[in-house]
């Protein structure tokens, strides 16, 4: 296989009626890392909107128990990647999914802000850092997924196309963004979290490295003082030249799915879907208000 055939099978198909299937391709044959490293900064993102980071930090998931809940949300996510919507393990990631949320007063316009998310950062991203730029049918199809994703979690009013999923981002940021003290609590627990999985000694080097790759109202949100430009400009030209390196290897002829990332550290053992995440009960730490109505189970 030549390094451009894959995208150009991508193109001979429907981004409408393949979506989840183009989408697989991209994510697990064209760019497994931009993708972990996209959707870390989608998620990363939210926290900076206080009605989501403040709930994270009253939770205490994200600061007790920091790797779990990375491995779970990246595991469940991938699971309908790897294996559809339909499928036994598809439906099953979204149930838990569900059962998860519904048990919080998670409002509507929250859930879409994160779902955009899900949609946007992976096309800046790659179109930023990635060794080539996403195909038109690539953003077609990751607009349908997640779409798709957003009507079987019960998400009301989803964006039909990828530049309204990008407008009611940026919308959502510029109203939304601030600063909140339990929010900042979970941004420091994930940023030292990507910093343990490399020798301790890296650590502050990788912390300054990943806040080089923030923009100015995420660094505002969060209140951290910005690198300055000379590292800011040093880190991205790292980033890019990697995905420069990139374009000319072979093109991966085996998939790499998120359960693969030496960073999922939870289940050396192996894992099951229905057991993965959190079961908080209302009342007690880890669930501090119950939802009025709750998402639907597929």
């Amino acid at each position: 296989m030549k390094r451009f055939e894959r995208l150009e099978q991508i193109r001979r198909m429907d981004p409408y009626e393949d979506a989840s299937e183009i989408y697989r391709l991209s994510v697990a044959y064209e760019f497994p890392w931009d993708f972990t490293r996209a959707l870390e900064l989608a998620l990363y993102r939210t926290y900076a909107v206080p009605s989501i980071g403040r709930l994270l930090a009253r939770t205490a998931e994200l600061t007790d128990h920091t790797q779990k809940r990375y491995d779970d949300t990246s595991l469940l996510l991938d699971a309908v990647v790897e294996h559809g919507f339909d499928s036994e393990q598809g439906r099953t990631a979204v149930r838990r999914i569900n059962q998860m949320h519904r048990v919080y007063d998670i409002s509507d316009d929250d859930m879409r802000y994160v779902l955009c998310t899900f949609v946007v950062m992976p096309r800046r991203w790659i179109d930023s850092y990635g060794w080539r730029r996403l195909s038109r049918h690539e953003i077609v199809a990751s607009t349908v997924h997640y779409r798709t994703l957003g009507q079987r979690m019960g998400i009301k009013d989803i964006p039909e196309s990828y530049e309204e999923f990008e407008a009611c981002l940026d919308a959502y940021e510029e109203a939304h963004f601030a600063w909140d003290e339990g929010a900042r609590s979970v941004s420091d627990a994930t940023l030292a979290l990507m910093a343990s999985w490399y020798p301790r000694p890296l650590a502050p080097l990788l912390r300054t490295a990943t806040l080089a790759l923030l923009d100015e109202p995420l660094l505002k949100a969060f209140r951290y003082t910005p690198p300055d430009p000379v590292t800011r400009a040093l880190v991205r030209r790292a980033v890019r030249a990697r995905g420069r390196a990139v374009r000319p290897l072979p093109p991966r002829r085996a998939p790499h799915f998120a359960r693969q990332n030496w960073e999922i550290k939870s289940y050396p053992d192996g894992y099951r879907l229905q057991d993965l995440g959190t079961r908080p009960v209302p009342g007690v730490r880890g669930c501090p208000v119950r939802h009025a109505g709750g998402s639907p189970t597929p």
